[in-house]
């Protein structure tokens, strides 16, 4: 069901103004991304008209502009995405594992977004490939599918990796699959400590040979003493990192899958109320329990804007990402072998991909399927509507 509030609404309506007080301090990306959500499903970007088959209704349908963090444009990036993940799925249980930066490491990230969170993609599989292949803990090759997400629900900076990976792997001499326990994948304790490790020291390294940019108060870090004291206590906290239970089944995964690998700051289901200087809106606070957990703030407009415009991407940044067998450059043969040592039937061609998919809505009317009858361009009107002798030629063509 579409709510009566949108993020765009909000943009609309609070985002001209945003741009003017803030002149010179947003980004080319965040700028981008504020006029698609605005134009988003409407006349500046062009669309079409529709019209039934069966009973002559017609309606107007504007673009979408599919950008990556638009609430409203990640529904069918998603459902193609997963699409193409279904024949990677093996028959064995899957479990969720989380990596979080400390809050210390994540106000570094705030000014070096592509050099800290490409760093926290790589500690974090190489934590995972490294222990699991461990003779101690599991002694196989496994597979990842990583996500990035750098909210937390109230939309605050908070960077994390979200990884789904099966339960068990290939054994390193590639003779056998070795699964996991049922209910446990790999000690986070350990997985801890080494991704610590691994993150501390190469983010020294990206300080040493200057590519880390500090600015405000942060401006003293750029010293290689005060970073190395700064980092000090972060080396002696506990880095938290999350496994939750294994999921039910493979139709479970992508099921989870379709609610994380495209999920934007906030969706628009979400949004409570607009006034035009405050937003109200859900959000979960995870340090209470049960029915608690679902708590509602109201923010100023532009500090809403502010904190989604946080989680704004670089350029050509890449948000999910998959390592070990689930890799690029060897996804097809591993599966294929994995599948073959879990005695497993590969999933049938989908013989329905040989005919284009009808992604448009059914007829609200009577159910029957919708045909385009007219395109017009960007910051045009159709003509007008289609009369009952345009719609029949039109189908009949």
């Amino acid at each position: 069901m579409r709510t009566s509030i949108e993020v765009a609404d909000i943009f609309r309506a609070a985002g001209p103004n945003y741009r003017k007080v803030h002149t010179g301090h947003l980004s080319l990306s965040q700028l981008k991304v504020m006029s698609a959500v605005e134009h988003c499903r409407t006349a500046a970007l062009a669309g079409h008209v529709e019209a039934c088959e069966d009973c002559g209704e017609w309606r107007i349908a504007y673009n979408s502009c599919r950008n990556r963090h638009c609430p409203k444009c990640q529904g069918a990036a998603a459902r193609t995405w997963l699409a193409e993940r279904e024949a990677d799925l093996l028959p064995v249980g899957y479990f969720h594992v989380v990596f979080t930066l400390p809050a210390e490491v994540a106000a570094i990230a705030f000014h070096n977004k592509v050099l800290v969170y490409d760093l926290l993609f790589r500690a974090a599989s190489e934590t995972m490939l490294t222990i699991a292949a461990d003779p101690k803990h599991l002694g196989a090759r496994i597979g990842i599918t990583a996500v990035l997400h750098t909210w937390g629900s109230a939309m605050t900076h908070h960077p994390h990796v979200h990884m789904i990976v099966p339960g068990g792997g290939i054994a390193l001499d590639g003779s056998r699959w070795i699964a996991s326990r049922p209910a446990f994948l790999l000690p986070v304790r350990v997985l801890g400590k080494l991704f610590r490790r691994l993150f501390l020291t190469r983010l020294l390294q990206l300080h040493d040979t200057g590519r880390l940019a500090f600015f405000g108060s942060a401006a003293p870090l750029a010293d290689r003493r005060a970073f190395v004291r700064y980092l000090s206590s972060v080396r002696r906290k506990r880095w938290i990192v999350y496994a939750k239970p294994p999921f039910a089944g493979p139709e479970a995964v992508l099921t989870y899958l379709s609610r994380y690998t495209h999920r934007v700051a906030i969706s628009n289901s979400r949004l409570i109320a607009f006034d035009k200087t405050d937003v109200t809106f859900r959000y979960k606070d995870y340090r209470r329990d049960g029915c608690n957990r679902q708590q509602v703030m109201t923010l100023a407009v532009d500090e809403f804007i502010r904190r989604f415009l946080l989680h704004v991407l670089p350029r050509g940044f890449h948000r999910i990402r998959h390592y070990g067998l689930l890799a690029g450059s060897s996804r097809k043969t591993s599966i294929a072998r994995a599948r073959e040592l879990l005695n497993a039937v590969p999933p049938p061609p989908d013989e329905a991909n040989d005919e284009p998919t009808d992604i448009r809505p059914p007829c609200p009317c009577c159910g029957g399927r919708m045909i385009v009858i007219e395109v017009f361009k960007r910051w045009r009107q159709p003509r007008g509507p289609p009369d009952e002798a345009t719609t029949n030629r039109e189908s009949a063509s």
